[in-house]
């Protein structure tokens, strides 16, 4: 039985949600947008609905997933989170950028697809 996927769906819009236990099976293939948040955190509430539309208009070729710190430490520590939102781009379970901060659409949808480049 495949491992079950928690996931936020945002109409059509599908984001997973990844913790402790799912995140390295989750993004050991192909290239996955990971949205390191806290609930109480308002810049990243703001990324939200940019979040969401960077997920829809990348549908099919890059995942977007989201990790809640509070609730998933030990992935937090693993790559050194210290400020909220920051941004990880994995490709076949290695870390191809990190970005912290809020960032406009754009701004997400180009650091998104930075793995093309090589970045």
């Amino acid at each position: 039985m495949g491992l079950q996927m928690p996931y936020f769906n945002f109409g059509e819009i599908m984001i997973i949600s990844l913790n402790d236990e799912n995140f390295d099976q989750s993004t050991s293939s192909g290239v996955t947008l990971v949205d390191f948040y806290a609930d109480w955190c308002g810049p990243c509430k703001r990324m939200l609905p940019k979040v969401e539309s960077v997920a829809s208009k990348l549908e099919g070729r890059v995942t977007v997933a989201k990790v809640n710190v509070d609730e998933s430490r030990n992935t937090a520590d693993k790559f050194a989170i210290r400020s909220i939102p920051t941004f990880a781009l994995i490709k076949d379970g290695k870390v191809v950028n990190v970005s912290t901060g809020s960032k406009s659409e754009q701004e997400l949808l180009s650091f998104a697809e930075s793995h093309n480049r090589g970045a």
